[in-house]
């Protein structure tokens, strides 16, 4: 498994509804957000065509599940 920036590469994924009006994010196996009508639109033009890192770090930064590398350890941390 590839690990980069604190997720497994292939930690998320998407479904549609029949309409395509709302996308279901999930992270794991556990929806974590839900998209609907003019998001959903957005998301997928934005996701068509990208290969499958990219749309991985777009569904990432969408829920807010990622990690930026300016957090620290807490045991690192100087009070």
């Amino acid at each position: 498994m590839d690990y980069k920036r604190g997720y497994r590469q292939e930690a998320f994924s998407y479904q549609t509804n029949k309409d395509e009006s709302k996308v279901f994010v999930y992270w794991r196996g556990k929806q974590v957000t839900i998209l609907k009508d003019k998001e959903t639109k957005k998301f997928l033009r934005k996701i068509e065509g990208m290969e499958h890192k990219e749309a991985q770090l777009v569904m990432a930064k969408l829920t807010g599940n990622f990690k930026r590398g300016n957090e620290r350890d807490s045991k690192r941390r100087m009070l």
